[in-house]
């Protein structure tokens, strides 16, 4: 247990301080290209739907065994080999430095007013159409997707690293990425992704609602807030978001930081009208990219000190 937590207390340092350099090679990449080239294969005819779930079978199991293997060849060799081993494979599954960079990427021209370098950054980063948006809204696109990949990009891949270690992150990476390119609600993919996509929400249930729940815990309420009046908000925004558990998280930044988040987004020039969370009593302004990225921060320190000691008293117990 306790080289256990070594390793993933290490993988977290490794993560915040060095992140994932861009020309070492990512195993989520050789994953997305093995999903890519199943899909090709698979997503067709009348057994799009089975193939789906063949689809989520072949990659994350093969995922989940490939890395077991190598984190139990790393310990039967030696205990040091096989934290050093794990921890790596943890660190090369968070983003908690690539998360940061990509919100301070579009922070810094933003408040130097270089709007158009701003947008084109945040396009980067989110799917909506950025052209002509404003502080307000590229401020909006950015808090939402720090707010949301906080728990897709580090708590939930903590969450799974605690149960199962290293191959429990890689699972639940195998099937995040899964639902990234094929979980889509469209005339390609709504068959054929919809194992993933449930899948995916099924991993993420817990740990969206435990870090949505630590935001509200850990950082500090802008508007003094009793502890009462923050979960009244929370429980109130959250189901209205039409995932399932990005709700979670984005309602608890929203009440947190006291601004409105949700609202008219446009895909490829079509409206889509989300719901607003939270009560707008601040105007949304750059510097709220920063705090998102400070909720992130606070929250990873959180999780991982209320899952490490739950993993100690189990251990003694």
């Amino acid at each position: 247990m306790m080289s256990h937590l070594i390793a993933i207390a290490l993988g977290l340092a490794i993560d915040r301080l060095i992140g994932d350099p861009p020309n070492w090679p990512h195993p989520v990449r050789w994953i997305g290209t093995a999903i890519q080239r199943l899909a090709v294969r698979w997503n067709r005819g009348p057994n799009a739907f089975r193939n789906g779930f063949l689809l989520l079978g072949t990659v994350a199991l093969t995922v989940f065994l490939i890395v077991y293997s190598i984190v139990f060849l790393a310990y039967s060799l030696n205990n040091y080999i096989g934290i050093l081993v794990e921890a790596l494979l943890i660190a090369s599954g968070l983003a908690q430095k690539s998360l940061k960079e990509a919100a301070v990427d579009v922070y810094k021209p933003l408040i130097a007013k270089n709007m158009d370098l701003a947008r084109e950054k945040l396009s980067w980063i989110v799917g909506r159409d950025t052209d002509g948006l404003d502080e307000s809204e590229i401020t909006r696109g950015v808090v939402e997707t720090v707010s949301e990949n906080t728990s897709d990009g580090v708590t939930a891949p903590l969450f799974w690293a605690f149960l199962f270690g290293a191959p429990g992150l890689w699972f639940y990476k195998s099937v995040n990425t899964l639902d990234s390119m094929v979980g889509y609600r469209n005339e390609e993919f709504e068959q054929f992704g919809y194992a993933s996509a449930k899948a995916d929400d099924v991993l993420n249930f817990i740990p969206s609602r435990l870090t949505g729940l630590l935001i509200l815990v850990m950082t500090k309420n802008k508007r003094s807030l009793t502890m009462r009046q923050r979960f009244a908000e929370w429980l109130r925004d959250a189901p209205k978001h039409p995932s399932p558990n990005s709700g979670w998280l984005e309602a608890a930044t929203a009440v947190q930081l006291g601004i409105q988040l949700g609202g008219l987004n446009r895909y490829r020039g079509v409206a889509s009208q989300r719901a607003r969370m939270g009560t707008p009593v601040y105007p949304l302004e750059a510097h709220h990219i920063q705090e998102a990225v400070k909720h992130m921060q606070a929250v990873t320190i959180g999780f991982f000190i209320l899952f490490a000691l739950g993993g100690i008293l189990f251990g003694l117990a």
